[in-house]
């Protein structure tokens, strides 16, 4: 695309593992800080759907903080596209699946008494409710079959792998264009067809 037009990537994920390997690595705090990960990841993603228990207060307010530095590089995007810049988006934002950590809230839907994971929540929400509003020129969807993902990530749950394949599907992006490719194929033709899909897009406009 930096061929024919200014173009940046920008990557709007979590990238909450990246963070956490950082923090562990801290003097003094790293070790309390992976006792901590440890104990609120058995109690978060999908362990956290299959019960009615929450995010300790400590993990409701990191996974604020992580929602908060996704809307402040959101909002890094969105200067670019004022000035006139296209933008590729590694991941974005959600809301059509409910408690699902793809690229959505963290605290959507947490059953708690706590009044400061309730306002974390709603303030959480209405990061998600601007960062949705915007609707992307074109979304390139990667599918890929559970065997397949397993044995590209091998450091994930089987389990975990196998929802969040069914939940991609259901992910809505305000009604943009999806282009479905197979990821299965050699990496050149999965590029090559995501280019052809960009431009003939971008060349509709």
């Amino acid at each position: 695309m930096r061929e024919s037009r200014p173009t940046e990537l920008c990557h709007l994920g979590i990238q909450s593992k990246t963070i956490g390997e950082a923090l562990v690595k801290l003097p003094l705090v790293g070790r309390y800080i992976e006792r901590m990960i440890a104990l609120n990841s058995k109690r978060g993603n999908n362990a956290q759907e299959a019960s009615n228990e929450g995010p300790t207060t400590l993990a409701a307010v990191a996974i604020y903080l992580l929602s908060l530095r996704r809307w402040y590089r959101y909002q890094k995007m969105m200067a670019l596209r004022r000035k006139g810049i296209a933008v590729v988006a590694d991941r974005y934002p959600q809301v059509a699946v409910p408690r699902m950590k793809i690229d959505g809230p963290g605290l959507a839907s947490v059953p708690c008494h706590n009044a400061v994971i309730r306002f974390l929540a709603r303030r959480e929400k209405a990061l998600y409710a601007y960062m949705t509003s915007y609707r992307p020129d074109i979304v390139i969807r990667l599918n890929v079959d559970l065997e397949t993902a397993y044995a590209r990530k091998p450091d994930h749950r089987y389990e975990s792998l196998a929802i969040k394949i069914a939940a991609v599907p259901q992910l809505e992006y305000q009604g943009a264009p999806i282009a479905d490719l197979d990821s299965r194929e050699p990496l050149a033709d999965v590029i090559a067809q995501a280019k052809q899909a960009i431009a003939s897009r971008l060349a509709d406009r």
